[in-house]
């Protein structure tokens, strides 16, 4: 028998249509013969949506294709199954089941935390880390602080909020400078470089910094690192096993690898994906410019796989992430960047050098997200009270109204 696994995808988030392609991707190699695969496509709007054409990326150019071939549904638990309901119509009718979720989110309201938190209150086995893991790997700010708790390299930062900027932007930006030029600005909790922006001098760093407090409450700037070579590497496991795959160098035409360097790719735009122009031969961030594997010392290398097992060890991720690095190649110093919880593409493209498809990772992905539920599951986490005891006695809503004064 299958596994019936719920592919969620798309959000409320910046980086929607990146979801979409990797989402794509991920289906059109997940094995058929082992899965039952069901696309769940969350719009913009934050509409959830099933069906057959989700797994065509040509569905996702016209709203009106998915509202007429696909059903607007809900996810919930019901008894002991995990089932998708149609939300239209007088008769609701139960159009799917699933037995594990599978989310290949990115980015604000759904990486971070909030789509994981839901699934895990239902009670559904799903891919990927859980709730702690993703609030942190979303966000920029609390994964640097947790890294230099655990002596972790981190190149010299600052932080703050808009209304620090609104209220008093000389102080801020005197602090900023107090790095030195250049910096890189970022969005606290955004990914696939969105929002961000290098300053080389004032002027530049005032339109980066109200470029970003337009997408995020709190900005991370940091001091760019010298003679920088930026290489990435992928983690596999949870906290018990970890393999790491093959380190990339990144190649970017830009001081840093942009949104379009990611996924926009050489080829020639054949139209639009939900509002934002898409390549038609993009694969995703498998489409950036890189080296693999890159060309750094056995000891360099050495030290880029060590961090990032420790790091995910920290964060106590679960599935595959991306780790991304930045090295000084002149002092040879290691700075770790941040941890990409759901990579785009996964990150298939890392492992393929060392001998493992992307049909074998998304395998072993599943199996770890089945031993991390078993593991949640044996866990307690509830046990037997009679703290109600007392208001079960009472005369329903006038004895609670009476035990309130007696609290006063």
């Amino acid at each position: 028998m299958k596994i019936r696994i719920g592919v969620i995808f798309g959000g409320e988030s910046v980086e929607h249509e990146v979801s979409i392609i990797s989402a794509v991707q991920a289906m059109n190699k997940m094995d058929g013969e082992k899965y039952e695969i069901i696309p769940i496509y969350i719009t913009k709007d934050r509409e959830w949506y099933t069906g057959e054409a989700l797994k065509d990326i040509e569905t996702f150019q016209d709203m009106d294709l998915i509202k007429r071939y696909c059903k607007n549904v809900v996810l919930y638990a019901k008894k002991d199954k995990f089932v998708l309901e149609n939300k239209k119509g007088i008769f609701r009718k139960i159009v799917a089941e699933i037995d594990m979720a599978f989310p290949i989110v990115h980015g604000t309201n759904v990486e971070d935390g909030v789509l994981q938190g839901y699934l895990q209150s239902i009670g559904i086995p799903f891919v990927g880390v859980d709730v702690y893991a993703a609030v942190v790997g979303q966000d920029k700010i609390f994964m640097k602080q947790i890294f230099e708790q655990e002596k972790i390299p981190v190149s010299p930062y600052t932080w703050f909020y808009d209304v620090d900027y609104e209220e008093n932007p000389d102080e801020v930006i005197a602090k900023i400078e107090k790095l030195k030029y250049p910096v890189i600005i970022k969005p606290c909790t955004l990914g696939s470089s969105v929002g961000i922006s290098v300053a080389h001098d004032r002027e530049e760093l005032i339109q980066g910094l109200e470029n970003a407090v337009t997408y995020d409450s709190r900005v991370v700037v940091e001091k760019v690192v010298e003679n920088l070579m930026e290489v990435n590497i992928s983690v596999l496991g949870n906290y018990e096993n970890q393999q790491v795959s093959a380190i990339e160098e990144v190649t970017p035409k830009n001081a840093f690898l942009t949104y379009a360097d990611k996924y926009i790719g050489n080829g020639k735009s054949k139209g639009k994906l939900r509002g934002a122009k898409y390549k038609g031969t993009s694969k995703g961030m498998a489409s950036a410019s890189r080296v693999v594997p890159a060309k750094i010392e056995d000891n360099l290398r050495e030290e880029v796989e060590e961090i990032a097992v420790k790091a995910f060890k920290t964060l106590k991720s679960s599935g595959v992430v991306r780790i991304d690095f930045l090295i000084d190649k002149e002092n040879k110093k290691v700075y770790i960047n941040e941890v990409n919880n759901i990579p785009g593409s996964l990150s298939f493209y890392l492992w393929s050098p060392i001998g493992k498809d992307y049909s074998e990772l998304l395998d072993d992905m599943i199996n770890i997200g089945i031993k991390d539920y078993k593991k949640r599951t044996e866990k307690v986490h509830s046990f037997e009270s009679n703290i109600l005891k007392g208001f079960s006695e009472m005369n329903g809503v006038k004895g609670i109204k009476g035990a309130k004064k007696i609290t006063k």
